[in-house]
């Protein structure tokens, strides 16, 4: 019987997680042991009983917009960083298989001999099979971020709020804390107030579709141990993003 103290808040949630956070402190590619961290709180989360539907980023390993800027022409460049983004998936989802937690991949580009075609009834069935689907390959179009992708996964899945994972950082400042020691903490803020201040939450247009289909969005970080868990119980650090 789940403890009252850690009843969750939410039945079913998107967790988006950089690209950056699986690359623990080596600065490239990915970090094994970082990952299986970061499935230990999934699996912490999906034991609770809470649906979860996951995206990652490609940052770790190739980042379009970077491409673009060093001359790459901007189409390839996206489509590259979403192939990262699958690379990323498959290791998010051997690292929670290995604990036991039943995983589909599911990529908006065909690549069916390693993961699905995304088909929304498909995976809503999946999530209410409990297993934990990991949306890739961005949106399948170029030009927009794999923040894009987590709210409008969010939004087809049907979740209750979309969380975002950060490194280094347990919400949304008004400025860069890691830069700034007078950075100022919100605990909640009003999705046009993080829109009109540019705070750093997600990038514009994802933004927007949230707040257009009143989706909450908690900000919090991914380096406290238990943390993804104790905040779906509304304790610990981390900033609300709501109407």
């Amino acid at each position: 019987m789940t403890d009252t103290a850690e009843t969750p808040h939410y039945n079913r949630v998107m967790l988006k997680v950089s690209g950056e956070a699986l690359m623990g402190d080596q600065g490239y590619g990915l970090n094994p042991p970082t990952v299986a961290r970061i499935a230990a709180e999934v699996k912490a989360v999906h034991d609770l009983g809470v649906e979860v539907c996951m995206v990652i980023g490609g940052g770790n390993i190739f980042r379009g917009l970077q491409g673009s800027a060093q001359g790459m022409e901007r189409t390839t460049a996206d489509y590259m960083g979403m192939l990262a983004t699958v690379m990323n998936a498959l290791a998010m989802q051997a690292a929670l298989e290995a604990l036991g937690v039943f995983t589909r991949v599911i990529s908006a580009i065909p690549m069916d001999q390693i993961c699905e075609p995304y088909i929304r009834r498909r995976a809503v069935r999946h999530l209410e099979k409990k297993r934990v689907c990991i949306f890739t390959a961005g949106t399948g179009n170029p030009y927009f971020t794999t923040d894009t992708a987590a709210a409008l996964r969010a939004n087809e899945m049907a979740c209750d709020a979309i969380f975002m994972g950060k490194n280094g950082v347990d919400g949304v400042y008004d400025k860069d804390p890691r830069t700034n020691p007078d950075a100022k903490r919100y605990d909640r803020i009003s999705y046009d107030e993080a829109l009109s201040r540019n705070l750093k939450v997600m990038d514009t247009s994802a933004l927007a579709l949230a707040r257009d289909n009143n989706l909450p969005i908690v900000v919090f970080s991914l380096d406290e141990p238990g943390g993804f868990r104790g905040i779906l119980a509304g304790k610990g650090t981390y900033t609300i993003v709501h109407r």
